[in-house]
């Protein structure tokens, strides 16, 4: 469903882009002298200019409506990830708790905050609880069902805060690309008219050196966005998890004294 998803609003993105943006809105006859021909943009219509830079404008477009929905949702799941409170100062009284020997209070804490780190450490707490008393486990055997524990909450959450992020890589990579061939794609269009018609026509040269100049802005713009969002966001995600692994570092250890005196 999830993948579903994400292909629905890719799909969605580049038909307004391409369609709704690019044909309906930039290429209304009204932007143009010469109408449903759209070619000759009224003067200081930016719209009509954009639009003559050709379809490849549409799907660049597209890519930044995709990029700027996936930095949005990003946003909300990394939020909804530190879950409803300051997560070092909840870190810092889950582990004071813990330290006291007052497991359930510790739980109690991560069931309100809830989010990532709040999950992991749930289910470090709750399987240490499960085994503390069991006489079948040595204390080695504890501390690594523990661990096991902690090892299949990290593979549920992980996933998460990285997810999507492949898509902003995707889409700065594209957006290059689709760019530079709109440049290309835009020059050879005005050099192909300067030579069929042997002599220099403004109006065709300046159609295809809009062609090549807006594709070059738009991939620029969507290549530029995507990057910057990207690093920001698997900075953040880095952060998360260091805060994650330090927290299931001193559970651990305060675990390990524990079923050792």
């Amino acid at each position: 469903m999830k993948n579903l998803f994400n292909l629905v609003v890719i799909f969605l993105a580049l038909i307004i882009g391409v369609v709704v943006i690019w044909w309906f809105i930039m290429g209304n006859p009204g932007n143009f002298k010469d109408g449903d021909k759209r070619t000759e943009p009224h003067p200081g219509n930016i719209l009509g200019t954009i639009h003559t830079g050709g379809f490849l404008v549409g799907f660049l477009i597209g890519f930044i409506i995709i990029s700027t929905t996936f930095i949005f949702e990003r946003t909300f799941s990394i939020n909804k990830a530190k879950g409803k409170g300051n997560p070092s100062v909840f870190l810092r009284n889950v582990i004071t708790k813990l330290e006291k020997g007052d497991i359930e209070a510790a739980k109690a804490d991560c069931d309100t905050q809830r989010g990532s780190v709040a999950n992991v450490l749930r289910a470090a707490i709750t399987r240490f609880i499960d085994v503390e008393k069991d006489t079948e486990y040595s204390a080695e055997k504890k501390i690594a069902e523990t661990q096991r524990a902690i090892d299949e909450a990290m593979n549920l959450e992980t996933p998460l805060l990285e997810k999507n992020l492949v898509i902003l890589s995707t889409i700065a990579s594209i957006s290059t690309m689709v760019g530079l061939l709109g440049t290309t794609i835009g020059m050879i269009r005005a050099f192909q008219a300067l030579a069929m018609s042997g002599t220099v026509s403004a109006i065709q040269l300046s159609i295809g050196i809009s062609e090549a100049l807006y594709n070059t802005a738009g991939g620029l713009i969507g290549a530029v966005l995507s990057i910057v969002a990207y690093n920001f966001f698997t900075t953040k995600v880095d952060g998360f998890v260091y805060m994650i692994d330090e927290a299931i570092l001193s559970v651990t250890q305060i675990f390990t004294v524990r079923v050792k005196s």
